[in-house]
């Protein structure tokens, strides 16, 4: 079973009584009177992180993947909770010092505060982080509409290939390596965003698992399927350099997840009002597909105008 049969199986239902909880198909917890979004995620060493040589990075990391939830949903984040497990080998003072010393600067970088958290002994090195913001909306998954155009922010690929570094699959040059290293650990949030994605986003989600799984999330309650055309799959030109003399496929590398930026979909008639937002904010923007009807199979077109197909769209947590 993976991930999400799980949830299906076993705990959907008890989320019946609670429509706050979003039938537990989103990324959030929302509760409109409340004006309250709520955020949950786990992150285990080797799993969620290569390995914990560089702490205050590490921590980084899984915070701005963390906040990164609330910010898709249009929710600026405000406060965190944070909870972790180690032993006397991880969690030393040198790195318990680091990590403090990040915290302190990635709340001065997205305006959040830690509000509480707790720790526990363990062999095994995790942390898990509550996010916590406030709003009377949020733009929800599977709101889709048919024809959309399908949009995604920055560049994909950068960190997988960062990943690929740190575990010694890639040898690149030295400025190379302290490029795509910088994109693994310091993905790139867009906070001054949230808000306007309600003026254009019809719906949305985090590139966090990966393109093609997280497009597949974000249309999966609905009678719909989607067309992209990897050409325009944004990519930074290191990595398209590095593809090119490699040799290696596109694909590949932006389809693997851990990139953090924003996949949304939006009507044609928002053309004009995304390309002035986005120029306006010096943020990239990236139109590179639509929805489709779901008679028909979700399509992935290469270069050439040919249909492709992978058979690892991205990370799921299988048991």
């Amino acid at each position: 079973m993976h991930e999400f049969d799980i949830i299906k199986k076993y705990f959907s239902k008890l989320s019946l009584d609670n429509k706050n909880s979003l039938n537990l198909n989103d990324d959030v917890f929302f509760d409109r009177s409340k004006q309250l979004v709520i955020s949950v995620d786990t992150y285990v060493d080797k799993t969620h992180f290569f390995d914990f040589k560089k702490p205050n990075l590490v921590i980084k990391k899984i915070l701005r993947s963390s906040i990164s939830d609330l910010i898709c949903k249009g929710v600026k984040p405000k406060y965190y909770f944070i909870s972790g497990s180690g032993n006397k080998k991880t969690f030393t003072k040198s790195n318990l010092s680091k990590i403090s010393q990040s915290l302190k600067q990635e709340q001065k970088k997205f305006g959040i505060y830690i509000s509480g958290g707790d720790t526990v002994f363990s062999n095994k090195l995790s942390f898990t982080i509550i996010s916590v913001g406030f709003s009377n909306r949020i733009i929800f998954r599977n709101k889709a509409k048919l024809n959309d155009d399908i949009y995604v922010t920055g560049n994909l690929g950068d960190s997988y290939t960062g990943l690929k570094i740190l575990k010694k699959k890639l040898l690149l040059k030295k400025n190379l390596n302290y490029y795509f290293l910088a994109k693994y650990y310091l993905p790139q949030l867009y906070v001054n965003l949230a808000k306007r994605l309600f003026n254009f986003a019809n719906t949305s989600i985090d590139v966090s698992d990966g393109l093609f799984t997280d497009l597949d999330k974000l249309i999966n309650k609905q009678k719909l399927s989607y067309k992209v055309n990897l050409a325009d799959v944004p990519i930074s030109k290191n990595l398209n350099n590095m593809i090119l003399s490699k040799k290696l496929n596109k694909i590949d590398f932006v389809s693997k997840g851990d990139d953090y930026q924003i996949l949304f979909t939006a009507s044609k008639n928002k053309a004009r009002i995304i390309k002035r937002v986005f120029k306006s904010l010096s943020i990239k923007i990236s139109k590179i597909g639509n929805i489709c009807t779901g008679t028909q199979k979700s399509q992935i077109i290469d270069e050439k105008g040919n249909k492709i197909a992978i058979k690892n769209k991205g990370h799921i947590h299988r048991f």
